[in-house]
């Protein structure tokens, strides 16, 4: 049993994620207009397009509402797209250095738990989150021809190209901004 206090920020944990989303990178996503046939040169550029909108959703009020059981708040999409970056900043340096990496595992809803996403500064997530984008960003903007075919592989076997990969991290940044937080 769970004994929060009424005034705190809920960090339960919300059911984990099931859903096999590299689908969008051959099909889209209805849910977001995710279009996975994009120059994926401007994958940095469309990323860094998503700061202010973030910024503007970690300046709402009732930023760390649930809007249902089961689904994190704004502020924990926010921290989760922060910490994505981080992630696939580092795989992505890894497709470029290695020969067809394995990544490491990341468990994106332990890691909500034990950050408690929810009961961080929206502020501090913000400049975070602003910082972490252009980094990763920049990484992608450093991709120049034949290392757009260099391969790397999820643990979980789901093969990736540098240039599948910057689509699926760009349908993640949009997707949580358009589609979970309406940003």
């Amino acid at each position: 049993m769970t004994t929060e206090r009424a005034d705190l920020p809920d960090t339960s944990p919300v059911p984990p994620e099931t859903k096999d989303w590299t689908v969008v990178l051959e099909r889209g996503c209805p849910d977001c207009g995710f279009d996975p046939h994009y120059d994926v040169t401007t994958t940095g550029e469309r990323a860094r397009d998503t700061i202010e909108r973030w910024a503007t959703v970690l300046d709402r009020l009732g930023m760390t509402d649930r809007p249902r059981p089961g689904t994190w708040s704004p502020l924990e999409y926010a921290c989760h797209v922060r910490d994505l970056c981080r992630v696939f900043r580092e795989r992505l340096r890894l497709m470029l250095d290695e020969e067809n990496p394995v990544f490491p595992d990341w468990d994106q809803d332990a890691a909500a738990v034990g950050e408690q996403y929810n009961r961080q500064d929206p502020y501090e997530v913000s400049g975070e989150l602003a910082q972490e984008v252009r980094a990763t960003a920049d990484v992608f903007d450093a991709v120049t021809g034949e290392q757009w075919a260099r391969p790397g592989r999820r643990g979980d076997g789901k093969d990736f190209t540098v240039a599948s990969f910057a689509a699926y991290f760009l349908h993640d940044v949009e997707h949580h901004l358009r589609f979970d937080v309406r940003g």
